[in-house]
Parts: structure tokens; C-alpha cells; sequence
């Protein structure tokens, strides 16, 4: 079942990508805030085709991706820090370090 939400995914992420390129760009600038006809929700609102297909393909693909982690949450009971070894986390001591050899001393000198 996850496999079947997984591909949709996929399938709705490209979809919805395709169809944001072939939309126009309006190029307002800041003018889409400022209450344009171009904008978004000016007064006449998302007229194209390709702004609700876009919009409902998005809708689309948040509902599957929040059906994608019930499901995944469903199957797994433990997070996957429960899974890890931890004896093989742990450093292993390591022999002491070798002494470090003492200098020679210097010779005496001999006495007169």
C-alpha cells in the first residue's frame, strides 16, 4: 500500500511541476499585491484552467503526502533510534600509549 502512495507521489510531483512551467508568467512584480487583475486573487480570481488544474493537483499532493506518513507511522511501532546497536557505539578502550624513551644523559666529565 505505501509502494502504490509512493509512486503517486512521484507521479503528482511531476504533474504538478509540468503544469506550473506552462503556466504564463504575468511578470507584476509587486503589483500582485497591490490588488491587480493579474494577480492571484484579483477581482475576477483564479480564471485559468491551468490555475485550479495547478491548485488541485497541489491539494492533491499534500493529502498524499499526509496519507504517506499515517501509513508509514501505522507500520513502523519504533523509531528507528530504537533499532540502533548500542554496544557498537561504544569507543573501545585502547592499550596505554608506549612510554616515551628517555634522552641519553650527557657524559660526565672526567675529574683532574
Amino acid at each position: 500500500m505505501n509502494v502504490l502512495f509512493l509512486i503517486l507521489q512521484f507521479v503528482l510531483a511531476v504533474v504538478i511541476t509540468i503544469a506550473v512551467l506552462l503556466q504564463k508568467s504575468s511578470s507584476i512584480g509587486l503589483g500582485a499585491y497591490s490588488g491587480s487583475n493579474e494577480s492571484l486573487f484579483g477581482a475576477k480570481g483564479p480564471a485559468g484552467f491551468l490555475a485550479k488544474f495547478t491548485f488541485i493537483v497541489g491539494l492533491l499532493f499534500i493529502l498524499n503526502t499526509l496519507v504517506l506518513g499515517y501509513f508509514y507511522n501505522k507500520d513502523m511501532k519504533r523509531s528507528l533510534v530504537d533499532s540502533v546497536d548500542v554496544k557498537s557505539l561504544v569507543i573501545p578502550q585502547s592499550p596505554a600509549a608506549p612510554a616515551v624513551p628517555e634522552a641519553p644523559s650527557a657524559p660526565v666529565p672526567a675529574a683532574k
